[in-house]
């Protein structure tokens, strides 16, 4: 029932005086002790999975990390996070915290993790939630559930849901910063415009002309990273929002979220 070893189970039967569900209470103390004993470690294996409700309205990525591959690749490490995955797309709560308190089997999902710690040996934490609502949602898990993405796109139609699969494959291998230049945050625009001053002022360009030369690399670094302006990886002579424009003149990206892996 628990997954624990036969020697582990015996001895929490011993000090559970043969009582089955205290037996069951001490096992799953013991992985509490075990996840503190274990917080250093590195959890960057795991398994990534995204999944989204019947009518792609909604979405959700879970990852649940472990210490090694070998538990990664386990079938049922992989159908807890999908039972996980599925339980959060239900509640479909704001934060990872709500999701760790969300009911599994008669205990709490958080409670479940810090059992399977005791039970496979190893860090176990739920380390990332992200959650997404549009018209439409399309997911993508890349090999071996190492990434999982979800696109919204702004129209609901059924004949676009492909173009978001696609649009989220691009997601994945090109890992763009945010939907336009409108989504990038203030801290990131200085940084890129500092570095791209530094840059010229190395090559030797008289100072009054830094910030213009660095705006201008600004707009390189938003059609590199901003996933509308990046060139769609299936046809490099048009961009993603020009591919989703071919395909209706008003639809396009209205958020992504993207979890991997480390």
């Amino acid at each position: 029932m628990t997954g624990a070893g036969m020697m582990d189970c015996k001895k929490a039967l011993a000090e559970a005086e043969g009582d089955f569900d205290k037996a069951i209470e001490v096992l799953r103390k013991k992985g509490q002790k075990l996840s503190a004993k274990r917080a250093d470690r590195d959890a960057r294996e795991g398994v990534v999975l995204a999944v989204t409700t019947a009518d792609k309205g909604r979405g959700v990525i879970v990852k649940l990390s472990c210490e090694t591959d070998f538990v990664a690749k386990n079938e049922d490490f992989v159908a807890l996070t999908q039972r996980f995955a599925e339980l959060a797309l239900d509640a479909f709560p704001a934060t990872r915290e709500e999701v760790l308190a969300l009911p599994f089997d008669g205990i709490t999902i958080g409670e479940k993790v810090s059992e399977q710690v005791g039970v496979i040996g190893e860090k176990i934490e739920l380390a990332d939630y992200q959650r997404l609502e549009a018209p439409m949602v399309a997911p993508y898990i890349h090999m071996g559930n190492k990434a999982g993405v979800l696109v919204g796109l702004s129209q609901s139609n059924e004949n676009f849901y492909e173009a978001g699969r696609e649009v989220a494959m691009q997601v994945a291998a090109m890992r763009p910063i945010a939907v336009d230049k409108d989504g990038v945050d203030k801290t990131t625009i200085e940084k890129e415009i500092e570095i791209g001053m530094e840059q010229a002022r190395q090559e030797g360009k008289p100072e009054n002309m830094l910030e213009n030369i660095a705006r201008g690399k600004l707009n390189k670094f938003f059609k590199e990273s901003t996933l509308l302006n990046q060139q769609f990886v299936k046809d490099n002579k048009m961009s993603v929002a020009d591919y989703l424009k071919s395909l209706d003149k008003d639809l396009t990206v209205t958020d992504f979220k993207h979890v991997t892996l480390g």
